[in-house]
C-alpha cells in the first residue's frame, strides 16, 4: 500500500494537534501554580495563615442512574435488530448465524433488570 503526501500531512497535523493540546494543558497548570504561589507568598509576608489546599482539586461525580437502562436498551434493541436482519438474509450455508447477537440481547436485558432490581423504593 502506498501512502501519499496528503496522508503524511494529516498524520503530522494530528500529532501537532495532540502535542499542542498537551502543551496548553501544561501551561494552564503551570500558570495556576504560579498564581497560587504568589498568593501564598503575599499572605506569608502579611502574616496571614492559609489552610493547605490540594494542588489538584478532587472531582466528586455522582454516578448517573440512567446509564444502565439506556445502555441496556441500546444493546437489546441493536442485538434484536441484528438478529432480525441476519434471520431474513440467511442462506443455506450460514443458517444458524442469526442467533450470534443473542448474548448482547441477554446483556441488555440483564442491565435493564439490574437497574430495576437495584432501584430504591422512593425512586
Amino acid at each position: 500500500m502506498s501512502y501519499s503526501i496528503g496522508d503524511g500531512m494529516v498524520v503530522l497535523a494530528l500529532a501537532a494537534g495532540i502535542v499542542g493540546y498537551l502543551y496548553v494543558i501544561h501551561r494552564t497548570r503551570q500558570k495556576r501554580l504560579e498564581i497560587i504561589h504568589q498568593e501564598r507568598m503575599a499572605a506569608m509576608e502579611k502574616g496571614i495563615p492559609l489552610p493547605e489546599f490540594p494542588l489538584e482539586p478532587m472531582r466528586q461525580r455522582q454516578p448517573d442512574p440512567n446509564v444502565l437502562p439506556i445502555l441496556g436498551t441500546v444493546l437489546f434493541s441493536l442485538s434484536i435488530g441484528a438478529m432480525i436482519v441476519l434471520y431474513l438474509n440467511r442462506s443455506a450455508s450460514s443458517g444458524a448465524m442469526w442467533v450470534s447477537p443473542l448474548p448482547f440481547a441477554f446483556l441488555g436485558v440483564g442491565l435493564i433488570a439490574f437497574h430495576f432490581l437495584q432501584a430504591k423504593p422512593g425512586r
